[in-house]
């Protein structure tokens, strides 16, 4: 399946998540793609939109990375190798493996800012929609699951427009509920099945999260206020920034 843009894969996804509408819901977004395929989700369910970086930890001579690391440290082994493999592979690369995490570290938070892309606060005891523009191994999806499990959360969906035969073997494992709009058996690159493939710069992206969790945090802050003075306050909208292939589309967020 081959669609227009991440746009209109997340409006399809949506359509697939209606049912959530009116649940405590929380979008997370596994890549800047990933993030515009999650807006339209965000958007048509009025939750708020987050995104968990990850970076792979590589080692020469080896086909699939050993494991990869989050933007608080989590760092998560790859399930390919055997338990036995992993030891044999820490014990020769140790020092390699260590200077690498610092590495990507680094990256991350050069990339993230001074702010993270993930509130806790906003996310514990909710139904998580971990989303992505397209999965081909599955590997992130353990990172993330992994993140979470440092998280009381209700509910654990996997959202993805594209993914390989494995990586929807492993929504299968770490998922309570799937959603996958095609299963690739050879899979090429994610940006192969999207006619107009262009993301916003990434710093876009991160206002954009970051505009939503600060709207989110105020929202949460005003009605923990209202109920401590017993006058509960009115549902109103607040505006949010959502990105289209054209550039940046202001989107209603409810209250």
């Amino acid at each position: 399946m081959y669609f227009a843009n991440r746009a209109e894969a997340g409006k399809q996804l949506a359509k697939e998540l209606e049912k959530y509408q009116n649940q405590q819901c929380a979008v997370i977004a596994l890549s800047d793609g990933g993030a515009m395929v999650g807006a339209q989700i965000a958007k048509s369910l009025h939750c708020v939109l987050m995104m968990l970086l990850t970076e792979p930890i590589e080692l020469p001579g080896e086909p699939e990375p050993l494991a990869v690391i989050d933007q608080e440290g989590g760092f998560t082994y790859n399930s390919l190798y055997s338990t036995g493999q992993l030891e044999d592979l820490d014990m020769d690369y140790h020092q390699f493996i260590e200077e690498s995490k610092l590495d990507k570290l680094h990256k991350i938070h050069h990339l993230l800012g001074q702010k993270g892309l993930i509130e806790k606060d906003l996310i514990t005891g909710h139904i998580i929609i971990l989303v992505s523009d397209g999965l081909s191994s599955g590997f992130s999806l353990d990172a993330a699951v992994e993140y979470l499990k440092t998280i009381k959360v209700e509910k654990i969906i996997v959202a993805s427009a594209l993914a390989t035969i494995q990586a929807v073997d492993r929504m299968h494992i770490l998922a309570d509920e799937i959603h996958c709009l095609s299963v690739v058996e050879n899979y090429i690159n994610t940006n192969h099945y999207y006619e107009n493939n262009a993301i916003p710069k990434h710093s876009q992206i991160v206002e954009m999260i970051e505009n939503i969790v600060n709207i989110a945090e105020k929202e949460k802050k005003d009605e923990a206020a209202a109920k401590k003075s017993g006058h509960p306050r009115p549902a109103k909208k607040q505006k949010s920034k959502l990105p289209e292939d054209e550039g940046l589309l202001k989107v209603w967020h409810d209250s």
